[in-house]
Order: structure tokens, then C-alpha cells, then sequence
């Protein structure tokens, strides 16, 4: 979840190799050493209270690391639906420590029911324990994923109302931050964990993430009596439209609406305009997902465009510049088609973790540490992001051949869940303040 754009950015490492001298010369940036003065010294600096960035702040504590991070708003971010979490997304929610206080208030799905947009014909059914046993696979509101990490953080450890202004230089006493309000905070170690339009990521080089062409509605429904369905995720395919819901809770159904889209179009927050929109998309499509629609409050729908940013060998930037690092979407936003942003950003916490409390906890050079990080996740992020981006624009396909050939034999004699699912088999590692690094 990404934090809005700077206003300011008084350097670039982007521009020159040498970056802060550079910008001391050139561009009147404040030098880090000289203002250190002035500053707050801190030695780890997370900007972003997302996923990300709790998920980080917790596995460093979990590490005996303390950590500030910066959160823009008055208050954890509240907007958002929900998200699905397979089993390597809960293997590091376990290791953490909130992965339980979550179960106990979101539903298992059980299985996956995949239909026709014409008449809800079905194509497949699946049952999670017969295909891919041991999976697990919960939608989780994002706001209570945030507040029940938030909840694990001593208070005082996340800052709000502390909205990055400008990464103003690096130095060898750290990296100066300037906020929006005038502080100043000199840090070894900045944790660049703010989302998808990252300014971090824009100051080390990135380029902006790449519209993939498809548009997405989300929606949480509220069934205060209680919701009437299985809990199985329930997708449906049209022509260059596909769609889906799947139970949260007793009483919530996140669902969603991909489309193609030329351009991302003009952005609205008005919820009421938004679900009109997204109705007429699906009209004529199965009741049931049209009920689970209108059953959805206006202000709880948003609209969002779907981007990616492949991380092609010697062409992305390097992760880490000096003391700061990317993780998460800031690094690798991802199509939601796999399922793997959040899980791939809870990933990321722990094996940044891993590798970074020791040299922190040693007062050695971190540089060393967030490559290793990087080689790490490299190898895994940029697969998926991949596998993810192709994936989605297979099912949007709108030429009716293909679309005849994908109802009537990929998805009802060819596709098998165990092996599409086998990236959530993954092993990230275990938070032992024991184990050194490797």
C-alpha cells in the first residue's frame, strides 16, 4: 500500500554512480554527515506501515532489532478489501506471531469452483485436500492484517503523520530522511516498504511500475445475518472479462472483476458510480455473484489499475543503494493473478530479517547483508512477477475461439491445481536469533 508520491526529491542516486557527492555539488542536497547534527539518529528506518513494513518491523524484533517506521496517515491506512493468503503467506504470519489470532476469525477455503459467464455453466470443481493437500488458503480483510500486526509492536513503534518529503543524501554516518513537517532523521538502515508507487524505489532508479492492461474491481460484501455460501473461491469467466468472490467470514465476501482496459481511464473514488460500473460489466452473469455485488457498501469498492515491474538481470536497478533497501511491492509489484503479492511481501520481512539483524546486532556494514538479501529473493520474485503477468493475460483473452478452447478443454481436462499451486510450497526460513546468517 503505497504512500503518495514526493513532492520533492533533492537527490537521485539514479543520476550519477556517485551519487552523494554528486548531488552535495550539483544539486545543493543536504549532506548526511553534516546534518547529523540536526537530525534524529535512528538505525533502522521503515518507511511504510503496509504489509511490508510491519511484517519487517515484527521479524526484526522477533531478532532482537528495533525499528521505527514512518506511516503517512493519522492512522493505519483502514481502506482496501481483502486479500488471499495460500500457506507461505501463514507459514511467516506463524512465525511472526499473529497467524493464529487471524484464523480464529477467517474462513478456510475448502476448494475451487470455476464456471462459464454464459448461463454459469461449470467447467471444474476442486477440493484444496484432494489436489494440493496441506494448503491453506484464507481471504483476509486488510485492514485487520495490518492492525493485528500493528497490535504486536511496542507502542510508539510506528510514527504517524510522518510523511516522507525527500531522501536528501547519503553519507557515511547513514542515509538523511526529511519529512514533510521539517524533522530530519539520519539513519544506517532505511527500509524502503512503501507499495507500489514507491518514491524510494523512484529515487534508487526504478522505473515506474508497467500497466499490464487490465483493469480490477474490488468489493467486500457485509452479510449481517450471515453469508449463504460454501467456502470454496468461486471464479467465472467471460470474454476478456473474468470474475470471482469467495467467503471471508460468517458475515464477509471479498470479490472481484478483471477487465481489459486500454488505458487505466479517468479515477474516481465514488463508490455508488463504481458498483453501477461494475454491475453493468457482469450483467447477465450468475445470480449469486451479482447478489454478493449488491450486497456490497458503496464505500467499501474501489477500482485499481494492474501493474507489474519485471526484474530482468542487469537491466533493474540493484535493490540495496549504501544503507537502503526495497521490499515488497516497492521492489516487485506483481499482477494479482497468482495470488503471491502479500504472501511474496511477507516473504521478503523474514528473509530480510534473517540476513540483516546480524550485522545490525554487530555494528558491521549492512551493505553486505541487503545483497544477500537480494540474491536471495531475486531468484524468487522475479519468476512469479513473471508467471503472474502471463498468467493474467492468458484469462483475459477475448478472441471467442480461444475462449471456447479454454471452456471446453484447458480448465475442464488440462489444468491441475497441485502443480499450478506448487509455488506456495516455498520455504522462506525460519526467525532463529540463534542462526547466523548464511
Amino acid at each position: 500500500m503505497a504512500p503518495a508520491p514526493l513532492t520533492t526529491f533533492v537527490s537521485s542516486p539514479a543520476h550519477h554512480p556517485c551519487s552523494y557527492s554528486y548531488h552535495r555539488r550539483r544539486r545543493g542536497a543536504v549532506s548526511a554527515s553534516s546534518s547529523s547534527s540536526s537530525a534524529k539518529a535512528e538505525d533502522v528506518v521503515i518507511v511504510g506501515a503496509g504489509i511490508a513494513g510491519l511484517a519487517t518491523a515484527l521479524s526484526l524484533r522477533r531478532l532482537g532489532v528495533s525499528a521505527i517506521v514512518l506511516e503517512q496517515g493519522p492512522s493505519l491506512r483502514a481502506g482496501g478489501t481483502s486479500l488471499t493468503l495460500f500457506k507461505n503467506g501463514w507459514r511467516v504470519l506463524d512465525s511472526i506471531g499473529v497467524a493464529d489470532e487471524l484464523r480464529a476469525k477467517y474462513l478456510r477455503v475448502q476448494g475451487m469452483r470455476m464456471r462459464s459467464s454464459a448461463g454459469g455453466r461449470d467447467l471444474r470443481e476442486f477440493s484444496f485436500e484432494e489436489e494440493a493437500p496441506g494448503q491453506e488458503v484464507r481471504a483476509v480483510e486488510r485492514g485487520a492484517l495490518l492492525a493485528t500486526m500493528a497490535s504486536k509492536l511496542p507502542p510508539g513503534a510506528i510514527s504517524f503523520s510522518s510523511k516522507l518529503k525527500s531522501v536528501a543524501g547519503q553519507g557515511p554516518d547513514g542515509t538523511l530522511l526529511e519529512l514533510q513537517d521539517g524533522r530530519q532523521l539520519l539513519s544506517k538502515v532505511v527500509l524502503g516498504c512503501d507499495g507500489v508507487n514507491s518514491p524510494i524505489a523512484r529515487w534508487m532508479g526504478f522505473s515506474e511500475p508497467r500497466y499490464v492492461g487490465h483493469m480490477a474491481f474490488r468489493g467486500l460484501a457485509d452479510y449481517a445475518g450471515g453469508q449463504p455460501f460454501e467456502s470454496k473461491v468461486n471464479y467465472i469467466y467471460g470474454r476478456g472479462v473474468r470474475a470471482g468472490f469467495v467467503p471471508v467470514s460468517p458475515t464477509k465476501v471479498y470479490w472481484f472483476i478483471c477487465f481489459n482496459s486500454e488505458t487505466p481511464g479517468r479515477k474516481t473514488t465514488d463508490g455508488a458510480a463504481l458498483k453501477r460500473e461494475a454491475l453493468e460489466l457482469v450483467r447477465g452473469w450468475p445470480d449469486d455473484l451479482v447478489a454478493v455485488m449488491r450486497s456490497t457498501p458503496d464505500d467499501a469498492v474501489v477500482k485499481t489499475p494492474l501493474v507489474d515491474r519485471w526484474l530482468w538481470p542487469g537491466l533493474a536497478p540493484p535493490a540495496s543503494r549504501g544503507g537502503v533497501v526495497l521490499v515488497g511491492d516497492a521492489w516487485h509489484p506483481m499482477t494479482p493473478n497468482l495470488g503471491q503479492g502479500a504472501c511474496c511481501a511477507l516473504e521478503d520481512a523474514v528473509v530480510l530479517a534473517r540476513h540483516l539483524a546480524p550485522a545490525v546486532l554487530a555494528g558491521d556494514d549492512v551493505g553486505e547483508a541487503l545483497r544477500r538479501y537480494e540474491s536471495e529473493r531475486w531468484g524468487r520474485v522475479f519468476p512469479l512477477t513473471a508467471r503472474a503477468g502471463l498468467v493474467g493475460a492468458l484469462v483475459q483473452w477475448g478472441n471467442p475461439v480461444v475462449c471456447a478452447a479454454r471452456d471446453g478443454v484447458v480448465i475442464p481436462r488440462l489444468v491441475r491445481l497441485g502443480p499450478f499451486l506448487e509455488h506456495t510450497n516455498f520455504e522462506c526460513g525460519l526467525l532463529d536469533p540463534a542462526a547466523p546468517s548464511a
